[in-house]
């Protein structure tokens, strides 16, 4: 029986505690700067040593994302982004790797796309969860149902903001792993991983779910991958890809193996 969606993203984290580190998230554009040069970006990512690829639908309103990432959107739907085009590139990449494949967007162009329609084709493509930026749990089953009747995962996220009650209403509703937004502000944004705050905030998260705990938003470098690692069933870099990207697919391989060396916890 083959392994997929909230299955493939538990053996993924699973294969990582047994490795004593953090898993390593990765967050990439679709289309970014288009298919073929997106596609060469995310196999050099994936290469280098990602254990779960966040793959970014575009959307021409992304809200929660800092400059870079709003660019690399911008490029994306610039050069014909869709969500059935991205939804090919994640049976492009199924077909060469098997690490899960997070589908990273916005409400919007998925709920355009149709939900059911969606939660069908991103499983016959080999994705295993969705991760929606702007959807709060009260509105979520309209993604979240069709998706997990498909054995999606439905990733939800606690910002440093969320309110008890409202960070039990999230993790109800979450599969596969919860993402914790590390500050108030967008991708991208400066953070200092060794802050205290943080620290008691994921192990917070941590007591009071059974899943996966992730941290990203502002991570950039081994050190900060290092200085998470610990606190943390996963950590998430977005924007640094991105812009290592933009310098070649051999750059952006080497900042991953570099990020990865960063997860092994002491």
């Amino acid at each position: 029986m083959s392994v997929a969606g909230v299955d493939r993203v538990a053996a993924a984290f699973a294969r990582a505690r047994e490795e004593n580190r953090a898993a390593l998230v990765g967050y990439l554009t679709g289309f970014d700067p288009d298919r073929a040069g997106s596609l060469e970006r995310i196999f050099a990512a994936c290469e280098g040593g990602l254990d779960v690829l966040e793959l970014g639908v575009p959307f021409s309103d992304p809200t929660a994302d800092g400059p870079t990432i709003q660019a690399a959107m911008t490029r994306a739907l610039a050069s014909g982004a869709s969500v059935a085009g991205a939804l090919e590139m994640a049976a492009e990449i199924r077909r060469r790797f098997p690490l899960p494949i997070v589908l990273f967007s916005y409400a919007n162009p998925l709920l355009s796309h149709g939900p059911e329609r969606l939660a069908q084709e991103a499983a016959g493509a080999g994705a295993d969860a969705l991760l929606v930026v702007d959807l709060p749990p009260e509105h979520a089953e309209v993604l979240r149902g069709p998706a997990g009747a498909r054995g999606l995962g439905w990733i939800g996220l606690v910002a440093p903001t969320t309110t008890p009650t409202r960070r039990a209403r999230v993790l109800g509703a979450s599969s596969g792993f919860v993402y914790a937004v590390s500050l108030t502000g967008v991708t991208g944004a400066p953070l200092d991983p060794s802050d205290p705050g943080l620290h008691a905030g994921l192990a917070t998260l941590r007591e009071s779910s059974g899943l996966p705990i992730v941290v990203g938003f502002g991570v950039r470098k081994a050190e900060d991958v290092r200085a998470l690692a610990g606190h943390a069933d996963g950590v998430v870099v977005g924007s640094a890809l991105v812009e290592a990207g933009q310098r070649g697919p051999a750059a952006l391989g080497e900042l991953v193996a570099a990020l990865r060396g960063g997860t092994l916890r002491a």
